[in-house]
């Protein structure tokens, strides 16, 4: 039988990394009918040597059965536990321009149970709308909402030159943790873990792979 145990410490990056792509997979063989998944049906599925995989979901808590594998369902339950998609978490949204409504709009944020609960903007028209459910304030009642309402992610959508002050608003009201969608390098206190979304460093990896 199957045991899993919540991890207390810190997983390596790269591994961490690896579990969403893991479990999309997993989920997927679900869905096809299959009760048990092994790592290397896994690891052949997504191309990784599978020696990897192992101990990718050894880190999980989860433990199979020789030559039979993981139960499938189980399986996905200890990876969404270890990342902590097995609770809801409601996030705050920065900056309601183009990208941030989209981000608003996007339904697939329910998969990993997270729910943008609240929206900042410094523009006066916008103020006061509700796109998606999710009204529209302003940002400089960020520290005040956030705070109230225990938020802890955020996601920053605004531009480079107001990405700082937008932070230490967001540190101040209690987040510890920030998705950065801005190109500015932020500073925040150790406690809080910042993730950059750099679409221009993604568009020059793949810009130098097709002309080489």
């Amino acid at each position: 039988m199957m045991k899993v145990e919540r991890q207390n410490t810190a997983l390596p990056l790269p591994t961490v990394r690896r579990y969403p792509v893991y479990l999309r997979e997993i989920e997927a063989m679900i869905a096809q009918g299959q009760r048990a998944v092994s790592s290397a049906a896994l690891a052949k599925r997504l191309g990784l040597d599978s020696v990897l995989v192992r101990k990718d979901l050894a880190m999980t808590g989860a433990t199979g059965r020789p030559r039979i594998g993981y139960p499938s369902v189980k399986l996905a339950a200890a990876v969404k536990r270890v990342i902590g998609w097995d609770y809801s978490s409601e996030a705050a949204l920065v900056g309601a321009g183009y990208l941030g409504r989209a981000l608003l709009r996007h339904s697939g944020f329910s998969e990993q149970n997270l729910s943008i609960v609240v929206a900042f903007d410094t523009d006066r028209e916008r103020i006061g709308q509700t796109v998606a459910n999710v009204k529209i304030e302003s940002a400089a009642k960020i520290a005040k909402i956030v705070r109230e309402r225990e938020i802890k992610l955020a996601i920053l959508c605004v531009p480079a030159g107001a990405a700082q002050q937008c932070a230490d608003a967001l540190v101040e009201g209690g987040v510890r943790g920030i998705l950065n969608f801005t190109s500015a390098v932020l500073s925040v206190p150790v406690a809080v873990t910042v993730q950059n979304v750099d679409l221009a460093q993604s568009l020059a990896v793949l810009s130098h792979s097709i002309k080489v």
